[in-house]
């Protein structure tokens, strides 16, 4: 299974707190994306265990989108993305295939959460979020996501929405009027227990 961790962001809310980009802001000494991925290799390892997998044959391909060349952790590649103009370019549509999952790097996940989004089947597109975010988006048919995805950008491109990011997609994908404020629903995980955001540097001192 295929994890892109998004981390090619301005980071303007972020505003180089502690005089390092929010990716790399230390969670329990650790960095938030060295973290990430350590923590999807460990479920990983743990999933193909209870299923009698042999070990080393079910590592997950784990690929950190960014131009930052500090951004490179081991079990990982970095990705410099083709495009990245809107919001939504953050989905990394080259790197876009069946039984992947989109993640963001400037979000705290726990360990339970990620063992979820791993243990998943999405036959679509699955979403994971709390209140105010999307925080995870497990895509099971790309052709589909990429007809959203792709409906979204050119209505923003052409000025009909004024938004696109991943909530924008989650309305295209269940139907919903993209000028109106989403509604969570089907197709849609809530994980607010399980996940924190860090935008900003009040975000990050209240972890």
């Amino acid at each position: 299974m295929r994890f892109v961790i998004m981390a090619d962001g301005q980071g303007t809310r972020w505003n180089n707190y502690m005089g390092v980009p929010k990716h790399l802001a230390l969670v329990d000494g650790e960095p938030v994306l060295g973290r990430t991925v350590r923590l999807l290799r460990e479920v990983a390892a743990e999933a193909a265990a209870a299923s009698g997998a042999a070990s080393g044959g079910n590592d997950p391909e784990i690929i950190i989108t960014s131009h930052d060349e500090r951004y490179e952790f081991e079990g990982a590649t970095r990705h410099e993305p083709e495009n990245n103009i809107y919001e939504i370019d953050r989905f990394t549509t080259e790197l876009v295939c069946d039984e992947m999952c989109f993640l963001y790097g400037d979000t705290v996940y726990d360990k339970e959460v990620l063992a979820d989004i791993v243990a998943s089947d999405a036959e679509d597109i699955l979403f994971y979020g709390n209140r105010k975010s999307v925080v995870a988006v497990r895509i099971g048919d790309a052709e589909l996501f990429r007809k959203h995805f792709n409906r979204v950008r050119n209505l923003f491109v052409d000025g009909k929405i004024e938004k696109c990011k991943g909530w924008q997609i989650y309305q295209s994908v269940t139907g919903q009027d993209l000028r109106e404020k989403p509604v969570i629903g089907e197709k849609f995980v809530l994980v607010d227990e399980h996940t924190t955001d860090i935008n900003t540097p009040e975000e990050y001192r209240n972890i």
